[in-house]
């Protein structure tokens, strides 16, 4: 029997979250694993708070999990790594893309952006940092930086057997299918177990 695995990835809108939650649930699914995800939206589509939770494994009985319980938090945004720290388990893994978007109390000048996020998150978890955009700028668009950080978290989770090219293929736009095979490729050859 398979345990259920818990997943949560959180960033900004705009960045992919729920699309990369898509990907990764279709192929779970069409692997066998019964798959619950569910999704939650900021205040705005673009710039606001995005989280989803992937639940996998024989048998899932709820979409939600309680905090302490992921296994893997994908942060597509430093802020929102700190922001949701509080769900992983303590033995759990962070993946944390280096990649800033100011909110809207910084823009405003109410507060300031921490520059002291990634010691933050480094100190209390353990956490892989790596520069999505940059992986993906290299590869062509900035904007596949989503799933390059898919990539990622396949190679922590040791599912690079799945088939991930026909997951990307059903879930993206025909003409961005190359650039996101590309960039899923280059997240699983980032990071090391």
């Amino acid at each position: 029997m398979r345990e259920t695995k818990n997943i949560i990835l959180c960033g900004v809108g705009g960045q992919g979250t729920i699309l990369t939650s898509k990907v990764l649930s279709n192929c779970l699914m069409k692997a066998g694993y019964d798959v619950k995800m569910s999704e939650v939206h900021g205040m705005a589509q673009r710039g606001g708070s995005v989280t989803t939770q992937v639940r996998f494994g024989d048998y899932v009985h709820s979409p939600i999990m309680g905090k302490g319980s992921a296994d893997i938090l994908v942060a597509f945004e430093k802020m929102e790594a700190l922001r949701y720290l509080d769900m992983i388990k303590p033995e759990g893994k962070v993946i944390l893309n280096d990649y800033e978007i100011a909110s809207s109390t910084v823009l405003a000048g109410e507060e300031e952006y921490s520059s002291l996020i990634l010691e933050e998150v480094t100190n209390a978890a353990n956490a892989s940092v790596l520069n999505a955009c940059k992986i993906a700028g290299n590869i062509g668009n900035v904007k596949a930086m989503n799933i390059v950080l898919l990539g990622c978290l396949v190679k922590f989770m040791n599912l690079g057997e799945l088939d991930w090219d026909t997951a990307i293929r059903e879930n993206v736009k025909p003409s961005l299918v190359d650039l996101n095979i590309k960039a899923f490729y280059a997240g699983l050859g980032a990071v090391s177990n």
